[in-house]
C-alpha cells in the first residue's frame, strides 16, 4: 500500500512533466505563430519591392523615347527565319540560301536591328514568352560576324542572356542573375549619352540588371540571338 509520502512525490512528478508537456505545446505554438508572421512579413517587404521596382519603371518609361525595331535581313544568319513584318525571328533547321554580305552574321544565330542609334534615350520591348535561349541587348554596328565571336562589353556587346532556364548578364565573366519572375518580355532602355543600357521585366516592372558607364564611340544597334532549333521565337513588340 501507498504511503502518503510515495502518492505526494508521484503527484509532484506528475505536474512537473505536466507543466512540461504543456510549455512545449505552448512553445510549439507560438513558433507556430512566428513563422507564420514572418511569412507574412515577407511578402509584405516582396509586394513594398514590386512596387518601388513599378514606380521606378514607369518613371524611366516617361523619359525614355519608344522607337521603332525591325529586323535588319541583310544580318541575318541563315538559320535563323524572319517573319514578312521583320518583327519577329525563329529558328528554322534548314539554311536558306542567302545572298552574300558582309553585314551577315555567318558563325552564329543573330540578327541585328535596322535601327541605328547614335544619340538621345530610346526604348524598346522583346516578346520572349514561349522562348527558351536566347540573346537580347545591343552592339556596335561593326561587330565581328565571321570567326569565334564572344558576347561581352570588350568585343562591342552588351546583353543578357537566358540559357538552360538560367539568367545572365553577358558582363566579363558573366553575371549569373536573380529573377524573381519569369518574364514573358523585356524591355531594353539604352540612354546613349550616359553610356548606360539597363534591362527591365516588362511583366512585373523589375530590374533585371544594366550596363553602366559605357563610353559609345559608334552607332548602337538592337541585338537578337537564338541558341537552338527549340529556342522558340522573339518578337518585337508593337511600337508605341
Amino acid at each position: 500500500m501507498q504511503t502518503t509520502k510515495q502518492t505526494f512525490e508521484e503527484h509532484e512528478e506528475s505536474r512537473k512533466h505536466g507543466t512540461i508537456k504543456g510549455r512545449r505545446q505552448i512553445s510549439g505554438a507560438l513558433l507556430e505563430e512566428i513563422g507564420a508572421l514572418l511569412e507574412e512579413i515577407e511578402e509584405l517587404h516582396g509586394k513594398i519591392a514590386r512596387r518601388k521596382a513599378q514606380y521606378k519603371f514607369d518613371w524611366r518609361k516617361e523619359l525614355f523615347q519608344a522607337v521603332n525595331v525591325t529586323l535588319d535581313a541583310a544580318t541575318a544568319h541563315p538559320s535563323l527565319l524572319l517573319s514578312e513584318d521583320r518583327r519577329q525571328v525563329t529558328w528554322q533547321e534548314e539554311h536558306q540560301d542567302l545572298p552574300s554580305s558582309t553585314q551577315r552574321f555567318h558563325s552564329y544565330p543573330c540578327v541585328l536591328g535596322q535601327l541605328h542609334i547614335s544619340s538621345g534615350r530610346a526604348y524598346w520591348e522583346v516578346k520572349v514568352e514561349g522562348a527558351l535561349s536566347w540573346d537580347l541587348g545591343i552592339c556596335i554596328d561593326n561587330v565581328t560576324r565571321k570567326g569565334s565571336i564572344t558576347v561581352s562589353p570588350q568585343n562591342g556587346f552588351w546583353a543578357i542572356r537566358l540559357y538552360k532556364g538560367e539568367y545572365w548578364a553577358l558582363t566579363s565573366p558573366e553575371t549569373c542573375l536573380t529573377i524573381r519572375e519569369k518574364p514573358l518580355s523585356v524591355g531594353i532602355f539604352l540612354d546613349y549619352d550616359a553610356g548606360d543600357v539597363s534591362y527591365y521585366n516588362m511583366t512585373d516592372g523589375s530590374h533585371i540588371f544594366s550596363f553602366t558607364q559605357i563610353t559609345f564611340s559608334r552607332a548602337i544597334r538592337p541585338l537578337f540571338r537564338l541558341w537552338s532549333p527549340d529556342s522558340g521565337s522573339l518578337t518585337i513588340c508593337p511600337w508605341r
